[in-house]
């Protein structure tokens, strides 16, 4: 009949509806408790925040210098009659180097010379004459102004003589020779390089804000390229008295013993300012940094505050996101100024599994200190 028909299919829709709804309950409650299970604890690594001695740094670069150093030029053409060095040898003060001809001009001082000791003659005959007053006093003052002359014109040719003869204005290294005997040389054409490297100089530049922590007499680091991981102590020697205006940096001088000649003149120099004597700092490495456009944040580990002991029995610890203040950095390390205790345990690998509160578990290659324990707890969210 129509009437139990539909009494009979309400029915089965009502069972089918029930069933369904039961379902769905039982899937919500399965979801729930999996939502408030315990999380397993996160595997990261760990190091202490230590406390040491750190010397506080100012990067910089520069380029070397010999202590002295020149290219040797003529003044005057000619053509090289003598050399008297080889290339790279080992030059004194005072020694003698190349000779230009020069016959033209030992032939002008012979010349006047030879008149100079005439002039003198005349000039001593007219003082004993001008006394008797047998010559005038005009006269006298004439033959005593062609004695001047005369000393003069032996200065101006002795002098013109010295410079077809070159010699070493001090001790060094002599570089590459760049004449032969019989070449006509130009005036100013480079003869060689002298440089004296017993010593070097390296020039550098610093913020205007960092000379106050500058001064004479203060260390400094000094590598290059072509010696990797080999550091030369020098001293600063000068500071420039004036910023530049374009840069706002200022000029500081620096010099360097050489005696083994290592370095040479023109190599690029990587610096490090020694600005104030070793202070105790809270160090950590830097990989423990989280660097955020909100700050700079470390993980801490340490007990977390609900559990008291996992099954093992070892204390369940956790991970703190903790806000701090990073300073200096070197090797790989850098200054906590605030924010971190020394001892305190940071996370070095796998911060970026944790948030603030979420239990972790600490690594058999990297384990905590003696005392704590390998059961961590990690962060849950950033602040």
């Amino acid at each position: 009949m129509p009437g139990r028909r539909m009494v009979t299919m309400l029915g089965i829709v009502f069972i089918v509806v029930s069933m369904l709804a039961g379902y769905k309950a039982f899937w919500i409650n399965q979801q729930l408790t999996l939502l408030h299970a315990p999380k397993p604890p996160v595997s990261v690594a760990v190091v202490p925040a230590i406390e040491q001695l750190w010397q506080r740094q100012l990067p910089a670069a520069g380029s070397l210098k010999a202590l002295q150093g020149i290219d040797l030029r003529i003044e005057v053409p000619g053509v090289v009659t003598q050399v008297h060095f080889e290339s790279g040898q080992k030059i004194t003060a005072g020694q003698s180097l190349l000779q230009l001809e020069n016959q033209m001009e030992k032939a002008q001082l012979d010349v006047a010379l030879a008149n100079h000791r005439l002039a003198r003659q005349d000039f001593e005959r007219a003082e004993k004459l001008v006394e008797s007053q047998a010559i005038s006093r005009g006269e006298f003052d004439r033959l005593s102004s062609e004695f001047n002359r005369h000393n003069a014109l032996v200065s101006q040719y002795t002098a013109a003589l010295a410079k077809k003869h070159i010699t070493a204005p001090f001790s060094g290294t002599i570089g590459i020779r760049q004449v032969s005997i019989g070449d006509y040389l130009q005036s100013t054409a480079i003869i060689a390089s002298l440089q004296d490297t017993s010593s070097l100089y390296v020039d550098f530049h610093v913020p205007e804000q960092a000379v106050q922590f500058i001064e004479v007499g203060q260390p400094i680091q000094v590598e290059v390229s072509a010696r990797p991981g080999q550091h030369t102590l020098g001293l600063v020697s000068a500071i420039n008295p004036v910023v530049d205006d374009n840069t706002r940096n200022v000029r500081v001088r620096a010099t360097l013993p050489n005696s083994r000649n290592r370095l040479l003149p023109g190599m690029f120099a990587s610096l490090q300012v020694q600005l104030a004597q070793p202070t105790l700092q809270v160090v950590v490495p830097e990989v423990a940094i989280i660097y955020t456009p909100s700050g700079q944040y470390v993980y801490v580990v340490s007990r977390h505050n609900d559990e008291q002991a996992d099954q093992a029995g070892l204390p369940v610890l956790a991970a703190e996101q903790r806000q701090i203040e990073a300073g200096e950095r070197l090797n790989g390390q850098v200054i906590i100024t605030k924010g971190l205790a020394p001892g305190e345990q940071v996370v070095t690998a796998g911060q970026h599994k944790l948030k603030h509160g979420t239990v972790v578990i600490v690594s058999d290659d990297a384990p905590l200190s003696p005392g704590a324990s390998s059961r961590v707890g990690t962060a849950d969210a950033a602040p």
